[in-house]
């Protein structure tokens, strides 16, 4: 797994790029996962836990890890204003699958406590827009959740 996040790195030649390290990306993952955990007005164990197994099944990441990670990224989403400065670390950084896959971590914890709140569509709703995901493979990205669920 970290070769392949390394390799996401990987700059082509003569390309301009913004390069964020690894922890920030896993930060930036993990303060979107817990917006998206929040916005319905109810962060419960059920929430946090499905926070925990998304970042741990993506990342690879120990317990400790994993605890420090949606600590730091609470705080963080706690002062954050805006998305953007956590999805541009998504857009520069990764490719299109990457970018789907993220939408999918995001509708495994929305739909964590077993409804969407409307509040939580719109976010998805919004973060695809800013990592240019059509509204077609946001719909198949929730469809490949729920049939795993």
């Amino acid at each position: 797994m970290i070769n392949r996040i390394k390799a996401l790195f990987a700059e082509p030649e003569g390309s301009k790029l913004e390069k964020h390290s690894v922890d920030q990306i896993h930060l930036a993952a993990a303060a979107l996962l817990v917006e998206a955990a929040h916005l319905d007005e109810s962060y419960d164990e059920v929430e946090r836990h499905a926070v925990v197994h998304v970042l741990k099944q993506e990342f690879e990441l120990s317990d400790e890890e994993c605890d420090t990670l949606i600590e730091q990224a609470e705080a963080v989403q706690h002062e954050a204003t805006d998305l953007y400065r956590f999805i541009r670390k998504f857009d520069s950084n990764f490719g299109h699958a990457e970018r789907l896959r993220l939408i999918e971590m995001l509708w495994q914890v929305v739909y964590a406590d077993g409804e969407l709140h409307p509040y939580e569509s719109n976010l998805i709703q919004r973060i695809c827009g800013m990592l240019h995901v059509t509204d077609r493979e946001r719909a198949e990205a929730r469809q490949r959740v729920l049939a795993v669920e």
